[in-house]
């Protein structure tokens, strides 16, 4: 597989960057606006089994519960966000588990973080990162919150292969002026399964992420979700992204969040990939 290489900033110089940034106070007239509005989706299909959903939602967990994601949330121009956690599978068994919290400060952080470490499992079979998107972007058009930036964070294990196609509900809300961010989690513990794709973050690549700045954070096994959803959120949240030396589609280290790809990347082996897996080589579903 073709490699390149990235300049990179390391997630300590983020937070030396941060450190030194002024911590503007939000504005008491308008509670309602915020820097961001981020919808956290995380995939519960049938692949992710109990170990692994404990790995993502612990990962989201100490994110919140860590002072460098605190000190990236009051660095902003407003220093708060607004943040809610969806768990994507099929249509049937999407769930909200964390409606919108505005969180400010470590106390906030915290809350957070306790209503997603109490909520329940949710149990899902198919993966549907097409309805995930859809609910992402209708979570954010029914927010109370006025954002700069709106923004779905997408993570998974596999392709889309249930509902409508992928690439087309991804282009329907970039054009809403939401972006589209990606976590694949590539991981060889899944080879075995029906729906494993090798290069799935060049599918992430492809068929998943958009919109001005988006960007891919691979974590290499649900062991590394701890620190890839951290960095991810610590980028996210703080508006900064890597800035590429070359552009393509290339497989990069799990500690190397890679920028979103020319306009018109394209999947080479389609983004139908996880329906053609699911019904044979026939006509995708779903369009």
């Amino acid at each position: 597989m073709k490699s390149a290489k990235y300049r990179v900033l390391s997630l300590s110089a983020f937070l030396l960057g941060l450190a030194a940034l002024p911590i503007a106070a939000a504005p008491a007239s308008d509670p309602n606006e915020v820097d961001i509005s981020l919808v956290i989706a995380t995939d519960v299909s049938y692949s992710v089994d109990e170990n692994e959903n404990r790995f993502q939602r612990e990962g989201a967990i100490a994110a919140f519960r860590s002072p460098e994601l605190i000190q990236a949330i009051k660095s902003g121009s407003l220093g708060r966000i607004a943040v809610t956690y969806l768990d994507f599978s099929s249509y049937a068994s999407n769930r909200v588990v964390v409606n919108w919290q505005i969180v400010h400060d470590k106390e906030s952080a915290e809350a957070f973080a306790d209503i997603l470490a109490g909520a329940r499992r949710t149990h899902g079979v198919q993966t549907s990162i097409s309805s995930g998107i859809e609910i992402g972007a209708k979570l954010l058009e029914a927010s109370p919150y006025k954002a700069a930036r709106r923004v779905i964070d997408v993570s998974g294990d596999g392709p889309n292969n249930d509902g409508r196609l992928v690439d087309g509900v991804r282009d329907e809300v970039i054009a809403k002026g939401i972006v589209i961010n990606g976590l694949p989690i590539v991981t060889e513990q899944d080879k075995f399964d029906v729906y494993y794709l090798e290069d799935l973050d060049r599918y992430y690549a492809g068929c998943v992420i958009g919109g001005p700045g988006a960007f891919l954070q691979v974590a290499n096994g649900f062991e590394d979700l701890a620190r890839a959803v951290r960095r991810k959120l610590i980028l996210e949240i703080s508006g900064l992204q890597p800035e590429p030396r070359q552009t393509g589609i290339i497989r990069v280290a799990a500690n190397v969040a890679r920028p979103a790809p020319k306009k018109g990347t394209v999947y080479e082996r389609g983004c139908d990939i996880g329906e053609r897996m699911r019904y044979g080589a026939g006509p995708a579903r779903g369009r």
